[in-house]
């Protein structure tokens, strides 16, 4: 799944315009959508995304210019269809932090990324209440949000596990009549932690109380949940490293 001819890996410094051109949100969606779906022509996308087909043709243009996507065979000579010619892309996170123009496209990149994981949600649940999806389904699919204590080593290794296990199952898989395109996602993110000041003696007794002024043992008080994980349900899912891996 991740060979050298199924993957686009971007440089910053030789691939400046291609970067560039990359950027462009409706272009990101395109290039997704002819990952996902397969080859299609600008009329087609353009009802998919809700654009013209003039604005369509256009970015798939430049998508072409870069290499991104190319023609694919036409079913007539009327209209072009066109093809992705990778199933993602990628870069060093490293390299991309070392220039302006990296940092801009990385970050573009990730949101729309969760873009694309809230869109896919929204999805599978419609074709699960419309039974496009089997139940079969139902017990398996799900997204966890945990925050683990792990060194720099540790996360890559995490990532290069999930990464390897991924590429098995996805070859063992191929040809299996029950597999079903699967919207993964993992994030490792690091969070430094936040230093906070002890408050004063006033402060202190204040947070004990409620807005009435009445008393309230700091055992009431619940912070934030930091991660969510259904135990019951057993709702779960490693999401997928935006480290440099985009396939909208």
């Amino acid at each position: 799944m991740d060979s050298d001819e199924h993957k686009r890996v971007l440089d910053p410094e030789h691939d400046t315009a291609a970067l560039k051109a990359l950027t462009h949100p409706l272009r990101i969606q395109l290039l997704g959508l002819l990952r996902q779906d397969g080859p299609a022509t600008a009329s087609e996308l353009a009802a998919r995304t809700g654009e013209s087909s003039a604005s369509t043709s256009y970015h798939l243009r430049v998508l072409a210019k870069y290499a991104f996507i190319a023609e694919a065979e036409h079913r007539d000579g009327r209209e072009r269809r066109w093809r992705a010619l990778h199933t993602l892309t990628s870069w060093s996170n490293e390299s991309m932090e070392a220039t302006e123009a990296g940092r801009a496209f990385v970050g573009l990149a990730r949101r729309r990324q969760i873009e694309h994981l809230e869109r896919s949600l929204a999805r599978y649940e419609a074709d699960l209440a419309a039974g496009r999806l089997g139940q079969e389904w139902v017990e398996p699919s799900g997204i966890t949000d945990l925050m683990p204590r792990l060194t720099a080593a540790s996360l890559t290794e995490l990532f290069d596990t999930v990464a390897g296990k991924l590429e098995e199952l996805t070859a063992r898989d191929a040809d299996d009549p029950r597999a079903e395109h699967v919207v993964f996602v993992a994030a490792g993110l690091p969070i430094a932690a936040h230093e906070h000041a002890d408050p004063d003696p006033e402060d202190r007794e204040a947070q004990h109380r409620d807005p009435a002024g009445e008393d309230r043992h700091p055992a009431d008080h619940h912070p934030a949940d930091h991660h969510l994980e259904d135990r019951k349900t057993k709702d779960r899912g490693i999401t997928a490293r935006d480290t440099g891996d985009l396939n909208p």
